[in-house]
Order: structure tokens, then C-alpha cells, then sequence
């Protein structure tokens, strides 16, 4: 079975390299110019290429083929209608967007490549290339769109439409088993060690603002207003500990020789993000806080789920004054997707599939004022027991520090420079699972093991995404403000 698998990946890897980006149309003809917008994108080649060649190539968002000025991820190519509907404004606007998100990740692979960083230089081509392409929306709008993570290839060859069905009774298994442990009472879940308490840092985070645009529409709240949602909407932790494996901390490239992630659980952190979705006819604004554990241990000789790094993904989507819509949750891997609706939403019936769907296992408590979220975790597996609340100003726990999640892309290399915590494949190294060899035939590569924002899919059955930009319009809908109350 593994030589086979090891086969069929082989196979799919060598038949779906990834597209030149340099190829397509309006940059193939731009390299042949002799004018500046020629060097411009003779420059911006030779930088990927020495990217490429550092091996230090940031997955997260992917380089639009034509353009590759610009980055595209989900919610971004989602935008790709209302850019049409801007006319003349609408590849500036769109383009923008893009043109952020390249900026952000190649200033981090330029610093890991060890190459001196040229954000004027680079800066002034990008903004010399959009002019160029001002008259190609069209092709953009073909252009900028992000392949799912699930493998048609690895599918078809492991017989999906059959294997799916035993996945999906091993799927309604776990949801069972989760609905009767959030069904227990608190005084009853099970516990392995301690229960450790968790409370956020009083010092306020260090946020970068999110991606704005007028043109779209986008939240965007102040970077003072920012930071006071990401503390407040920070839940607290409750982990029942049985050993260092328990235990948060920060991530870190450790071991001179050969190096290797960990995590310092003397330095509990939770890494802080922002996106957007599309939720109600409006965009809404979204924090996701990550935190990492050592490692999920093996509970037998045989558990193929165990392996070093583990986490855990707590996301908010927030109305207009950010209060919270729906809560949810996966693994760094896209594994075990709860959803935790407030009473501001209503769920829309769901088709009758084996496909993995809305899985709420509990709604999300109301929050007063004072009070914030509570996650009670599990010992090794870090499951998710229960959401709770409790007052803020409680501080009998271990404080632990909110960062910008945007460092783990730059973590200090031992004996000098940088590195991201994603490989050019966008997932975490030394965090594979030996699932992979047993659950491929769903479509996905390397099942288990950590991955980069933007690249989590959340369904063994189905196809799902976590940044999916209409995700949540699929499962919910807003309540009239009146009804919210009932």
C-alpha cells in the first residue's frame, strides 16, 4: 500500500508541476520588450528565479500567471466580479490587492534567501507593470483564481466514489463522539493530568492593519481598533495537561546541525491573523488566533494521527462593530471543523450528502460585556471539549502573548539569517503524519501534517476549504435583528 501511494504521488506531483508564471500573456510579451517595463520584468524574473533556487518560495498566496506581480488567494479572486462591475477603476482596485499581498510575501523570501531586500526597486517595476497591464482585466480575471487542495488524480486512482463511503462513516463516527463529549457535563469530561489556564497577554498585540480598499469595501477598522478587537475576542485556554505536549508556546527553528521546528513552551503565544469573507451580502472582517502545542503523542503503537507539532485554529467573524457572528475551528492540518454559531445567525438546511457539512456541535455562548471566550482542550489529542465564558479581567492563568502571525514567516535560522515555518509547499516540515499513506485516495496531500493559511482543506468527503470566501453564506444566514434575541 505505501509503495503504491509513494507511486500515485509521484505520478501526480511530475504531472502537476506548477504553471511558469513568467509564459502566460501580458508577461511573455513584456519580457521581449526593450523599454523599461521589459527590464522591469526581466528584473522580477531573476529574483524568482533566485527565490526558486534558495528554495525559500512563500506558498500562501499564489503568483498570478501573466501577472506575477500580484498574489491571489481565495477571497481576492472572489473579487474578480465586482472588479468587472468597477469598469476602467477595476483592475487598479483589484490589482492593488494583489499587488499587497505580493509585497508582503516577497519581502519575506527575499530576506530568507539571504538576497539584500529591493522593496523600492521591486516596488517601482510592480507599479510599472500594473500601468502596462491597466487594459487587461479580462485575462486577470482568468488568471487570478486559486486550484482547490484536493487531487482529482489521487481521487480517481483511489476509487473515491467507493473509498469515500467508509471515510464517511468513519467521519459520522467522530462527530458522534464529539457531540457526546460536548453533551457531558463540565465535571465529567475526562481529564488526564491538570487543567492549565491560559489568559491573554494585558499588553496589547503588535497587529498589522488588514488589506483596504474603498472600491470594495472592505472593513477596515483602525489599527487602535484592531488591536482592541484582537485582545478582546482572544479566547482564554483551559488544557487539561499531562505532559510538555500540553503545554502552547512559540514556534522556533531549533538544532544547529539540522535544524527542526519546536515549539518553547516556556514562551506561550498565539500567532494572530486577519482575512475577509463574504457573509450576508456584506464582506466581514475575520481574526483567527493559532496556537501551536510540541507535538500530538502517540496513544498506541499503532496511532497513525500521532507525530511532532500539533495546533489548534480559533476563528471570529465579526459584524460591522465587531461583535462576533460564528465561531469555528480546525487543526493546523484542516482537520476536525466545528462550527460555533452565535444567536446572530440562523443555519440554512443542509442537502442530504455524504459529504462533510455544517458540524455544530454546541452554539457559542453569549458573551456579556466583561466576559470573553473560554476553550476547554483536550490532553494530546487537543480536541475541543467545550466553549465557555468567563470574566476578562480574570488573570489567574499563564499569560500568553498575542503576535503578528506574519513573523513565522521570517523565525531567526540557527547560525544566522532566516527562514519561513512553511516549505515551498506551504506546509509545516516534520509535522507529517503517517495517516498520509492510508487516507490519500480522498484527494488530499499528506493528510495530517501542518500546513500555510490558504491551504487547508477541511473535508476527507466533499470538497471544503477553510478560506473558502463564501463559506459561511453555504451553512448560514444573518437573523433579523429583531429574531436575534429568540
Amino acid at each position: 500500500m505505501r509503495r503504491a501511494a509513494l507511486l500515485v504521488i509521484a505520478l501526480f506531483a511530475g504531472g502537476c508541476a506548477s504553471v511558469d508564471p513568467y509564459a502566460p500573456a501580458p508577461m511573455r510579451a513584456h519580457l521581449e520588450r526593450a523599454d523599461s517595463v521589459g527590464e522591469c520584468a526581466r528584473l522580477l524574473r531573476r529574483v524568482d528565479e533566485h527565490i526558486d533556487a534558495a528554495g525559500v518560495r512563500d506558498a500562501g498566496a499564489l503568483r498570478v500567471p501573466g501577472f506575477p506581480y500580484l498574489r491571489v488567494d481565495r477571497f481576492t479572486a472572489s473579487l474578480g466580479e465586482s472588479a468587472g462591475e468597477l469598469r476602467g477603476a477595476g483592475f487598479a482596485a483589484w490589482s492593488e490587492l494583489m499587488a499587497q499581498a505580493d509585497r508582503q510575501a516577497r519581502a519575506a523570501e527575499l530576506a530568507n534567501s539571504g538576497q539584500p531586500v529591493q522593496d523600492a526597486v521591486i516596488d517601482a517595476c510592480r507599479y510599472a507593470l500594473a500601468v502596462a497591464d491597466g487594459g487587461e482585466l479580462v485575462t486577470l480575471r482568468a488568471a487570478a483564481q486559486v486550484p482547490d487542495d484536493y487531487s482529482t488524480v489521487l481521487r480517481a486512482v483511489g476509487l473515491y466514489p467507493l473509498t469515500r463511503l467508509a471515510f464517511a462513516s468513519g467521519v459520522r463516527d467522530w462527530q458522534q463522539r464529539t457531540r457526546e463529549v460536548f453533551a457531558a457535563d463540565l465535571v465529567d469530561l475526562p481529564r488526564a493530568g491538570t487543567v492549565k489556564h491560559y489568559v491573554p497577554a494585558p499588553v496589547p498585540p503588535q497587529l498589522a492593519p488588514p488589506a483596504r480598499s474603498v472600491a470594495f469595501a472592505l472593513p477596515a477598522p483602525s489599527r487602535a481598533q484592531l488591536v482592541e478587537w484582537a485582545a478582546r475576542l482572544a479566547p482564554a485556554l483551559e488544557i487539561d495537561t499531562s505532559s510538555d505536549d500540553d503545554r502552547i508556546g512559540a514556534l522556533h527553528w531549533a538544532g544547529r546541525d539540522a535544524p527542526a521546528l519546536a515549539v518553547d513552551t516556556q514562551r506561550p503565544a498565539a500567532y494572530v491573523r486577519t482575512a475577509y469573507t463574504h457573509f450576508g451580502g456584506r464582506v466581514r472582517l475575520q481574526i483567527i488566533y493559532t496556537f501551536w502545542f510540541p507535538a500530538r503523542p502517540a496513544e498506541h503503537a499503532l496511532d497513525i494521527l500521532a507525530g511532532a507539532l500539533d495546533g489548534l485554529l480559533w476563528r471570529v467573524t465579526l459584524d460591522e462593530s465587531g461583535a462576533p457572528l460564528v465561531y469555528d475551528s480546525i487543526h493546523p492540518c484542516g482537520c476536525y471543523h466545528l462550527f460555533f454559531p452565535t444567536r446572530a445567525v440562523a443555519a440554512r438546511p443542509q442537502p442530504d450528502t455524504v459529504d462533510e457539512g455544517l458540524f455544530a456541535p454546541q452554539q457559542a455562548p453569549q458573551v456579556a460585556a466583561g466576559e470573553r471566550i473560554v476553550l476547554r482542550i483536550a490532553s494530546r489529542t487537543h480536541y475541543l471539549q467545550r466553549v465557555m465564558t468567563r470574566p476578562a479581567d480574570r488573570q489567574d492563568g499563564v499569560s500568553y502573548g498575542l503576535h503578528d502571525e506574519s513573523v513565522l514567516l521570517q523565525l531567526p535560522w540557527p547560525g544566522g539569517g532566516t527562514r519561513s515555518a512553511y516549505d515551498a509547499a506551504a506546509f509545516v516540515p516534520g509535522s507529517e503524519r503517517a495517516e498520509r499513506w492510508l487516507f490519500w485516495p480522498m484527494g488530499i496531500a499528506s493528510a495530517g501534517q501542518m500546513r500555510q493559511w490558504g491551504r487547508h482543506a477541511t473535508a476527507f468527503v466533499g470538497r471544503r476549504h477553510f478560506d473558502d470566501a463564501r463559506l459561511l453564506d453555504l451553512y448560514f444566514e444573518p437573523r433579523a435583528q429583531g429574531a436575534v434575541g429568540h
